[in-house]
């Protein structure tokens, strides 16, 4: 389908009003540059980081926002430069899109993401433009869209609407911890990133897996893949963990963020940095994909900013002493595709087990009112229904 100015299509917006999205008519994309394509969304899933923005603790959003940054679905406008892709190939959007530029050491390019305003828009709607799609997109194999409402595709697309981020994401945050078969990992969030950094741990060989965090489905979940459940409002999670792993466990990875919650399940941003260096054996290695953002004042696009506080005191006595390694960053779903794609299209991996609903685009208000209490692992939208 051509996509047509002045015509309008449904989309997940938040406007800077704090636990407060609308579903609205918002202008369809159109091929601006010849190497675009525009994607017919059929799933999109709710992230953790779209809580963030939900929340109005997200730096750097551009007003109005069209939110969303986790889809899959299908090519329905190519550009005339676009050599690789043709009208009705199946695709994953990447969260981060390439920006037409090499990115070297010596000359670093921002990423660019979907869903944070401005003019990529976000994947929670039922078209998205994607900029330099010969790059920027990962084709799908073994996906029938003749007959898109079987169980076998409703659950391949789940699985590989997880590759857009956080199953990705859940792989990185090991390879930042430096794991290898046989270490012993302590996951802190069982979040559906934590769920998918213990779901990658199992697949790479760990011997055990603890999984922090204290909502028992989201704990029940865990276990079930293999994982030992911490609650930490039960006792302290360091404690808990070294009576088990007197010398500690060998890695440690933080999937939750700067909205963490303490004991008192209030917000403080450095309480599973302080656990990880507490837990972590000597010559072990730790990895943060949580989100962290800056220490702001309120502003329109960011209107709960003073909330958030990320400075802390780190002894590097300490961390020096134990001779700790620590990565950190965003993860980079391009990078892994291949490896992630076989997985997953081999059947050896099935990220999609954490979706917990999956919703008309209408009903995505109180999905993410639900998300946002945790009473909804994972939310995936149906735009094929």
């Amino acid at each position: 389908m051509a996509s047509i100015l002045n015509e309008t299509m449904r989309a997940v917006v938040w406007q800077g009003q704090p636990f407060n999205i609308s579903v609205m008519d918002v202008p369809m994309p159109t091929i601006i540059n010849q190497t675009d394509v525009i994607v017919k969304i059929s799933r999109a899933a709710i992230c953790g980081s779209d809580l963030h923005i939900y929340r109005g603790t997200m730096e750097g959003q551009v007003l109005p926002v069209g939110i969303g940054h986790e889809g899959v679905g299908y090519v329905s406008e190519v550009g005339s430069l676009v050599g690789s892709l043709n009208v009705g190939d199946p695709v994953i959007v990447p969260f981060t899109s390439p920006d037409g530029h090499i990115d070297t050491e010596l000359t670093p390019v921002p990423y660019a993401a979907f869903g944070n305003g401005g003019s990529l828009g976000g994947t929670q709607a039922e078209y998205l433009r994607v900029p330099f799609a010969d790059e920027g997109l990962i084709p799908i194999p073994n996906v029938n869209y003749t007959d898109p409402d079987t169980d076998e595709t409703t659950s391949l697309l789940n699985d590989y609407v997880m590759m857009s981020d956080i199953f990705a994401t859940g792989w990185t945050a090991l390879d930042f911890s430096g794991m290898e078969p046989g270490d012993t990992v302590a996951i802190f969030g069982a979040g559906p990133v934590g769920l998918m950094a213990a779901y990658s741990a199992a697949l790479r060989g760990a011997s055990r897996i603890y999984s922090v965090d204290y909502v028992p489905e989201r704990l029940k979940l865990a276990k079930s893949i293999g994982a030992i459940p911490i609650n930490f409002q039960d006792a302290d999670p360091v404690h808990q963990i070294m009576a088990l792993e007197p010398n500690g466990v060998s890695r440690s990875v933080d999937c939750v963020g700067f909205e963490q919650l303490n004991r008192n399940l209030t917000v403080q941003s450095d309480v599973i940095i302080r656990n990880m260096l507490a837990i972590t054996s000597d010559n072990g290695g730790m990895g943060t994909v949580g989100v962290y953002t800056h220490e702001h004042g309120n502003t329109a696009s960011q209107p709960r900013a003073s909330t958030i506080h990320t400075h802390f005191n780190l002894s590097l006595a300490d961390f020096w002493g134990k001779g700790l390694h620590w990565g950190a960053g965003i993860s980079r779903p391009l990078d892994l595709a291949p490896n992630l794609l076989h997985l997953v299209a081999s059947g050896k991996a099935r990220p999609g087990f954490i979706v917990s609903d999956v919703i008309d685009i209408e009903d995505a208000p109180d999905a993410y009112a639900r998300f946002n209490t945790r009473n909804a692992t994972k939310v995936v939208i149906n735009f094929d229904s």
